[in-house]
């Protein structure tokens, strides 16, 4: 259909309008009407509709012109693209649903006077029927629903209201009445079974922004349908249960899951073999009811275990898997079971997404990261692809060291030719990584490390530009600067720094402190002796700032640092850390015949914390039974090459981190930018340090030393932190806060004494997913925004703070006008004046945040981590300078790691103050190019990393 426009110009004479545009219909896609009856989707219907609305505001020679034709085309194309993404099953959405978008596209194109007639238009049109409709009863209860097998029966009414109902039980300021009215507005005469179960979820998702408790009544309403698919999975037949009927029921549905699983081969046989009965009596039904909204559907669409896409697995099922998973060598497994999902379930403590997607089924790769070095040969080189894809098929992240790589121009004896450098290879690895997607659970994740003096690592900071000749760039894969101290001093002095080739300076890349200082100063000797074939000399600070300007325009190379990665690793007797992880949280040694492996999970600070402050009990319980759990992990782990199974036994490294820090901080009432918070990550980080320590030392007494414990620094002595000491006697100095207040004196004698049953400990991951799960904001990091959209692979996901809707509401600030504020100061209190300041400092978003607290921070848990932390830091307003101040002071502090820069172009809220949206939108960018002095960094271009990046979840 076309919409041609008569319109008369100042002569009078008719003048026929260029015809609207014709965008093509999506096929399968329905309306429901108003009157509950549903037609095919018309896409030029809303074309015709915005082009009257043009015409009504702009008049017939405006609306006529080609601007306008143009308009309306990119608009309608909008609206389309809007409805069909936002479709969550059935292929249908309810006419009011394609007005919302129509809206939405006006305001989002600043079309603000079209936008304005037609919201009045609508509201007049509404007003009518409203007027024309009283007294009328609803239809909803006269639609029929279609089976499968193509019959129709009337819709039960009193079931849609009464899960509704039992939903929103005991959960303050939610309203039924208000989810049932908007679930019937989508429902049809033939509307599917999935379109009935999702249409409550789905109206109960539009009502989060204005009060977080229908983020806990979306998920209930999702796990009703869950359990329908699950029960009627293991039954063989259709079954349907409320949450009450579950209590009676979980115990029988968790032994016909164990027994369909196995049969079905998603489960590992063994677990038939425990005591079913036992472990069905442990079950806590109740604790299905935790969940938000995006927890469970995180849960839902990626971990839950499924058959040709349907879910058998309901969430007790889903811990107690797990737990049993790591259990199968126990003793008493049983108990060992029930004390590992007790813990699972009540989110105190989450294991890594590896493990909960794969613990207790037949190949059971529980690690999370890899950590390779690749060799200077063809042979090795592309065996360490081959090893890449191998360790990513099963969920691995990966981190592979490309240093002994020779250079650009090096020469090749083989064939006595000249080598093309690091970079082709690693365009080879960039792509394997992306045809390996772990089964499309989700994308498969590589970072790629290279030390500073690499001949190379001008090209290596240019692989993510979209400029330039695409054969060496990697869109895909992340990368990171693998950097020496004496690079940093170098720039700091205003030197020059030398680039060299690896095959001619082979040692430097096992050398780190003093002798590397030594090492490198005698290559530069040789070169300038004309010794050396293969090298260039630039100016320390003209790489620094190229390296941190490429950082801000890509997002990448990540600054990591080489010297207190090696100096404080307890297991340089062993060998060398020659990279970090893809999230830059592990600093485990490598070699050709070692591929380094940890095992990660992080314990929840939030629920460990009450306004009378840390509860140390309570931490050391959970910290003692979820160590056991990662030590587990080493000996039940599914290994898919023999070097990775080699290093883990022989090193047995485990990282537990944290998450909920910032909700920690909310409870206590501490501001992240304040030195009371500051000193609560170092009180914290103590108390998870000598808890995982000593849990380490008892695991030692029970099952024996890890085999490479003898000349560690463990077997000395030194623990994390003592080995400030040795990073501060080969730097000359470090301005770092030593305090600690536990008896570290006896744990060190019992260290020395006992032994460790794990080289490392501690690592603090990035907690993408399983905070999502848990409910709680990532592991260290503050909240991005208080009212905002989150993309991960599962969707996008309105998320309100409860606890700032909490504070509003005892204050009598929660009202509309708060929303529509919050909307559109990007999720920020800073700029609402009727803010109370002292929630404005408690609830201050990332980006209002001075990054310098967050490396002040970092550097207080460091001393205490035997391996590292993944850090992002967030400029809003980004120079040259203030990034040279904030990495400089990150490795004057002793930081061993930094992760992303987040700049401020990610995703906003959506402004619009539509009612029924549920805030979706694409990403849009919000920084300028930035000027700089002569003397600074210039900045061109906004970071291309987005905040909830999905290909970004690869460690947790």
């Amino acid at each position: 259909m076309s919409l041609t426009i008569e319109t008369t110009r100042a002569t009078g004479a008719a003048h026929p309008a260029p015809p609207a545009p014709k965008p093509s219909a999506e096929p399968g896609y329905q309306v429901i009407r108003r009157n509950g009856v549903v037609t095919p989707f018309d896409p030029s219907k809303i074309a015709v509709a915005l082009a009257k609305a043009f015409l009504a505001v702009e008049g017939g020679a405006a609306a006529a012109s080609r601007r306008v034709h143009d308009i309306v085309a990119g608009l309608t194309n909008q609206v389309v693209a809007g409805l069909t993404r936002r479709v969550d099953a059935g292929r249908t959405f309810h006419i009011e649903d394609v007005q919302d978008q129509v809206e939405l596209a006006l305001m989002r194109g600043e079309h603000h006077k079209v936008a304005r007639a037609y919201v009045l238009y609508r509201e007049e049109r509404a007003r009518e029927r409203a007027k024309a409709s009283a007294g009328e009863p609803a239809a909803a209860s006269a639609f029929r629903m279609k089976a499968a097998d193509g019959s129709l029966a009337t819709i039960d009414a009193a079931r849609l209201a009464g899960v509704i109902e039992e939903a929103c039980a005991e959960l303050e300021g939610v309203s039924a009445d208000a989810i049932l009215a908007e679930a019937q507005r989508n429902l049809y005469d033939g509307v599917s079974r999935e379109e009935l179960a999702l249409a409550p979820i789905l109206a109960a998702r539009t009502l989060i922004e204005t009060e977080p408790n229908y983020a806990k009544v979306s998920a209930r309403l999702l796990l009703d349908k869950l359990r329908r698919e699950a029960l009627t999975f293991v039954a063989g037949q259709p079954v349907e249960a409320t949450q009450a009927e579950m209590a009676a029921r979980y115990a029988d549905y968790f032994h016909a899951y164990v027994r369909v699983g196995v049969a079905a081969e998603r489960l590992d046989p063994e677990l038939a073999r425990f005591d079913l009965a036992r472990l069905a009596g442990a079950l806590r039904p109740e604790r299905d009811l935790q969940f938000d909204y995006l927890g469970l559907q995180t849960l839902y669409d990626r971990y839950f275990l499924h058959v040709r896409g349907a879910r058998f697995e309901l969430p007790q099922a889903f811990f107690m898997r797990v737990a049993m998973g790591l259990a199968l060598r126990e003793i008493d497994r049983e108990a060992r079971a029930i004390e590992f999902y007790d813990l699972l379930s009540s989110f105190d403590f989450m294991t890594s997404t590896p493990t909960l997607f794969n613990a207790g089924a037949p190949r059971p790769q529980l690690s999370s990261c890899f950590l390779t070095s690749v060799p200077d040969d063809l042979d090795g080189i592309f065996k360490s692809i081959k090893d890449n894809a191998l360790l990513a098929k099963y969920s691995g992240g990966l981190g592979n060291d490309w240093t002994r790589v020779r250079g650009l121009g090096a020469h090749i004896k083989g064939t006595n030719g000249e080598s093309q450098g690091v970079v082709p290879f690693l365009k080879v690895a960039n792509d394997a990584a992306i045809a390996v997607n772990q089964g499309g659970k989700r994308k498969g994740a590589v970072c790629a490390y290279l030390e500073t003096w690499h001949i190379d690592i001008e090209e290596f900071l240019d692989l993510r530009k979209n400029t330039g000749d695409d054969r060496r760039r990697t869109h895909d894969m992340n990368t990171a600067n693998w950097v020496p101290d004496l690079f940093m001093q170098r720039v700091e002095a205003d030197a020059n720094w030398t680039l060299f080739s690896p095959d001619e300076t082979p040692d430097l890349h096992d050398l780190y402190g003093p002798a590397f200082k030594a090492a490198y100063e005698s290559y530069e000797a040789k070169a300038s002796r004309g010794e050396i074939s293969i090298f260039k000399q630039i100016r320390a600070a003209d790489l620094w700032r190229r390296i941190l300007t490429m950082l801000f325009e890509t997002g990448h190379p990540w600054i990591v640092f080489k010297d207190p990665c090696n100096i404080r690793s307890p297991q340089g007797h062993a060998g060398i850390v020659h990279s970090s992880n893809l999230c830059t949280e592990i600093t485990l040694n490598t070699s050709d015949d070692e591929v380094a492996v940890c095992n990660l999970g992080s314990v929840n600070l939030a629920a460990h914390v009450s306004a009378a402050g840390l509860d140390h009990e309570r931490l050391a319980r959970t910290i003692r039974i979820a160590m056991r759990m990662l030590d587990n992990v080493i000996d039940v782990n599914f290994y898919t090459i023999p070097e990775a199974r080699r290093s883990n036994l022989h090193h047995r490294p485990v990282g537990l981190g944290l998450m909920g820090f910032q909700d920690a901080l909310q409870i206590l009432r501490l501001p992240y930018a304040s030195d009371e918070a500051i000193r609560f990550a170092d009180e914290s980080m103590e108390a998870i340090s000598f808890h995982a320590v000593s849990a380490s030392v008892g695991l030692a007494a029970e099952r024996g030393r890890y085999p490479s414990f003898e000349g560690s620094l463990w077997s000395k002595g030194i623990l994390p932190i003592d080995s400030i000491e040795l990073l501060a006697a080969a730097r000359g100095e470090l301005d770092l806060d030593r305090s600690a207040a536990l008896d570290w004196a006896a744990l060190r004698e019992r260290v020395k004494s006992v032994g460790m049953r794990n080289s490392n400990t501690m690592a603090i991951a990035p907690t993408a997913t399983i905070s999502n799960i848990c409910g709680v904001a990532q592991s260290i990091e503050p909240a991005y925004q208080n009212l905002y959209v989150k993309s991960n692979m599962s969707g996008d996901f309105t998320v309100v703070n409860a606890a700032l809707v909490h504070d509003l509401k005892a204050r009598g600030l929660w009202d509309e006008v708060m929303v529509s504020d919050l909307k559109y100061f990007d999720g920020s209190l800073g700029e609402i004046d009727r803010a109370p300041d002292d929630l404005k400092a408690l609830y201050a978003t990332a980006f209002e945040i001075d990054s310098s607290w967050l490396i002040e921070a970092a550097a207080r848990r460091q001393k205490w981590i035997d391996q590292a932390q993944s850090l992002n830091l967030y400029i809003a307003n980004p120079s040259g300078k203030k990034l040279d101040a904030l990495y400089r002071l990150a490795w004057r502090r002793g930081l061993k790691t930094t992760y992303y820069l987040r700049s401020r172009s990610a995703t906003h809220v959506e402004k619009s103050t539509l009612k029924g949206t549920d805030g979706k939108l694409n990403a849009v960018s919000a920084i300028a190019p930035v000027a700089a002095a002569p003397d600074q960094i210039i900045l061109s271009a906004p970071a291309s990393c987005a905040i909830d990046d999905p290909s970004c979840e690869a460690c947790q």
